[in-house]
């Protein structure tokens, strides 16, 4: 009998699945806060939901609490005072193994129609998940909404979809019958069983903790796994909230709620002890090279999915729309102060300068041009404040200070302090805009996270195209662009990111840019380069979380 959440969801999981084929645009969840799509008290709802949980223990009835720990320091200054629960880390483990075989029982489309009625029930929360968000990363609203609420609920779905994919294409069952000449044939009866890999930990990042957890979370829930949610200790509570409603659901289908456990570890230690249990069988990671590297380590045990830092950049050779072009760029490099993945940090332009729409420019007239259109992208106070958001970490701002000294470069355009009258305690800077050679590779060629950016200059565009590939295979990048009227030098920029395996982006110069990535048709990463192992969204990404287990006997 076919699951009724399967029978519920399967006309919008036929929509996924047709979405990532076609690779068309999709979208299951309005991205727009519309009271037409939520609801007319929706907004006022979740800003209510997300107050009454300042000040207070989170409570979420998971075993084997210890005590109660929280510290999350809000870039806007908000003062959250959450305290959510210590669980013991063997504990969870056990509880997560327990839960496991319900799960598995319920089989692939009693799974996928479990994990889609999580998505929609996240989805209707979407506000008191966007404000969480904003509060605890600095994102601007209307991202915290976008990225951190509907557009992590799409990638969610993406997950569900491949995984549902991957799975149905093994048969339940089948009989297997080998000729045997006048001999009578030889027949079995094989069964398949797909069965979750074990225990799996998804630890999260600061600035995107729903974004960056779903993927890893879905694809381990779907595939028959139970998941342990490592939130990052300055984005405890968009995961907790996350993590209570999915307990939510799966107490109301009658299924263990440990199935889906939050672990707020009070020292690095705690985590390593968590993500290196002989139970634990994946990991989902989004951070630092250090502590990547250290997972992928010590991690035997588990496949570890990692995103890591990498340096993306741009080729700017020539444009027949050059206002348009630092449009983007500028746009590009102020969106949430450059705290993304995504965002570009170096800009090779030729020495010589570049051709334009408005003649020919020189490499000092694009930096003094780019940096008059930072300035004019953020010369509204409001339209400044909600593009940039505020800085979420103190190491960010050392960052900023120290490009600013000029230290690392000849600085075009300096970051500047701005006040929000909404949040006084506020840390807002705008980007902070370097020149710098090509020999000054120390300089640029590290991920300096944060709104910091150079303008590199280069001996001439095939330089350029093979510096970017030697910056993507030597240290990574999730992104790279290039800006030219010229069909060779699109091709040659092309040839060179199958080389390194990176995405890339040609002639941006309208409503779309390099550092956006959207669910069911944009691939974020492609596990070929330093900065990720893995890609969200392909079939390698869910396929390795299951087994299949087959018995077979003579008929």
């Amino acid at each position: 009998m076919t699951h009724p959440l399967f029978e519920k969801h399967h006309a919008k999981l036929d929509a996924a699945r047709n979405a990532i084929h076609t690779r068309g645009y999709w979208a299951a969840y309005n991205e727009m806060p519309s009271p037409k799509t939520y609801g007319e008290t929706a907004a006022d709802d979740g800003k209510k939901a997300f107050e009454a949980q300042l000040g207070q223990k989170f409570e979420l009835g998971q075993p084997g609490t210890t005590g109660w720990f929280g510290g999350e320091v809000s870039p806007y200054g908000v003062a959250l005072n959450v305290l959510y629960p210590v669980c013991e880390v063997q504990t969870l483990i056990d509880a997560a193994q327990a839960a496991m075989a319900p799960w598995q029982a319920l089989g692939v489309e009693g799974r996928t129609g479990v994990c889609i009625e999580m998505l929609d029930r996240l989805n209707a929360n979407s506000f008191e998940l966007a404000h969480a968000v904003m509060t605890t990363t600095g994102q601007g609203w209307m991202m915290a909404f976008q990225a951190g609420a509907a557009h992590a609920q799409d990638r969610g779905l993406e997950v569900v979809a491949y995984a549902h994919r991957e799975q149905k294409f093994v048969p339940s069952e089948a009989t297997w019958e080998k000729p045997q000449g006048k001999n009578p044939p030889l027949v079995m009866k094989k069964h398949f069983e797909i069965v979750g890999r074990g225990v799996a930990v998804v630890v999260g990042c600061g600035t995107f903790p729903t974004w960056n957890t779903y993927p890893g979370l879905f694809a381990a829930l779907a595939t028959g796994n139970a998941v342990i949610v490592k939130p990052h200790e300055h984005a405890i509570l968009p995961a907790a909230i996350s993590v209570r409603i999915l307990r939510a659901v799966l107490a109301e289908q009658g299924l263990d709620p440990n199935l889906v456990t939050l672990c707020v570890a009070q020292q690095r230690e705690s985590t390593q002890t968590l993500v290196t249990n002989a139970a634990v069988k994946s990991v989902d990671f989004t951070g630092s090279n250090t502590f990547g590297t250290w997972l992928m380590e010590h991690c035997r045990q588990a496949q570890v999915y990692a995103e890591l830092a990498g340096v993306n950049n741009i080729v700017i050779d020539s444009t027949d729309a050059y206002k348009a072009m630092l449009r983007n760029l500028a746009f590009t490099l102020s969106l949430y102060s450059g705290q993304m993945c995504t965002t570009s940090q170096a800009l090779f332009v030729p020495a010589a300068g570049i051709d334009t729409d408005e003649g020919h420019k020189s490499y000092d007239e694009v930096c003094v041009d780019l940096a008059r259109a930072i300035e004019a992208v953020l010369a509204k106070p409001e339209v400044a404040l909600a593009v940039l958001g505020a800085v979420q970490s103190a190491a960010t701002l050392e960052r900023i200070a120290l490009a600013n000294s000029g230290q690392i470069g000849t600085v075009l355009l300096a970051s500047k302090a701005l006040d929000n009258p909404e949040f006084p305690q506020a840390q807002v800077r705008t980007p902070v805009l370097l020149a710098c050679d090509a020999a000054d590779e120390s300089a640029y060629m590290q991920e300096r996270f944060g709104p910091i950016t150079f303008v590199v200059k280069v001996a001439d565009t095939a330089s350029a195209i093979a510096l970017s590939e030697r910056v993507v295979a030597t240290h990574g990048a999730l992104t790279v662009g290039v800006y030219s009227t010229r069909a060779e030098v699109v091709d040659a920029m092309a040839a060179a990111t199958w080389r390194s395996k990176v995405a890339l982006s040609i002639n941006l110069t309208g409503g779309v840019f390099v550092n956006q990535s959207a669910a069911f048709s944009d691939y974020h990463g492609t596990g070929g380069n330093p900065a990720a192992n893995a890609a969200y969204t392909d079939s390698a990404f869910v396929a390795n979380r299951f087994r299949v287990v087959q018995r077979r006997y003579h008929v």
